[in-house]
């Protein structure tokens, strides 16, 4: 028997229908079968009005997947928790780290998980997953755990450490997305991709021998890279002939209007209200 799927945008720095608001942040609904999964929250509560306006309730969720431990990913996670039956959440254990970056006048700046997600994290009667490796979430629905960082091109995608004195660089070790098989290929969700997008498909495929890639959706942290990598990741990308991609959030406009340049008619906008259907 086939399973349905629907990927719905909560959370994205811009909007796909009226009626809703955006934010900088991501969040994702993921109807996955009869399952409900939330990934990412977003920076404040917006995701639980904008669930609202879409008839998107977030009080039976059978899990909260977190893609690393910025700000704009987990600044919702107090908001859900107050509407939901506190689910499991799945996080990398570096998700919990100090995170700093340094803004254009080389002034610190916390971007960790606020102190509202961290006291639901630790609330006795939660259930934490901790995802070092490949996990799977609900059956069928995956989240990677680490990726390993193979590519000489790909960086965090800025300037992040782990104090606030910028002594220590953060690789961002935490990062990590979603995926799942269908009919038709694997299907990719992205929160960042500070482990770099080319990794994060070269570490898919790993597990997923044989299988095409049928979708990749969400951020690609591509705002700061350079000429170089933007070309490298443009070729990768064309080398497994991906139907489907949906640069979001993070990706930067001018990595964007690259990539619809390179892939016409395979590249769909993002934006909160935005949904997208498959079938396994």
């Amino acid at each position: 028997m086939s399973q349905k799927i629907s990927i719905t945008f909560l959370v994205e720095n811009s909007v796909h229908e009226p009626g809703l608001k955006a934010e900088h942040g991501l969040a994702w609904h993921i109807q996955f079968g009869s399952h409900q999964v939330l990934f990412d929250t977003g920076q404040t509560d917006l995701l639980v009005e904008n669930a609202h306006q879409l008839g998107i309730s977030l009080d039976r969720l059978d899990a909260i997947v977190l893609s690393h431990g910025h700000y704009d990913h987990t600044g919702g996670l107090a908001a859900v928790a107050a509407t939901s039956a506190c689910p499991p959440v799945f996080l990398h254990p570096a998700a919990r780290e100090p995170k700093f970056s340094l803004q254009p006048d080389g002034t610190p700046r916390f971007i960790g998980l606020p102190e509202a997600s961290r006291a639901v994290l630790a609330r006795p009667q939660g259930k934490i997953i901790e995802t070092r490796t490949c996990t799977e979430v609900v059956k069928g629905l995956f989240v990677t755990g680490e990726i390993p960082r193979r590519t000489p091109y790909e960086d965090p995608g800025g300037r992040f450490f782990l104090n606030e004195r910028a002594t220590q660089p953060d690789p961002v070790r935490d990062d990590q997305a979603v995926f799942f098989d269908t009919s038709a290929g694997v299907v990719v969700v992205l929160g960042c991709a500070h482990a770099g997008v080319v990794n994060t498909l070269d570490y898919i495929q790993g597990l997923n021998p044989g299988r095409p890639f049928r979708a990749v959706l969400g951020g690609l942290h591509l705002l700061n890279a350079s000429p170089e990598r933007l070309a490298a990741t443009v070729e990768a990308l064309r080398q497994r002939e991906i139907p489907l991609l949906v640069p979001a959030h993070c990706t930067g406009a001018a990595a964007v209007a690259r990539l619809w340049e390179s892939f016409p008619g395979r590249c769909a906008a993002p934006g909160v209200g935005r949904r997208f259907a498959f079938e396994r």
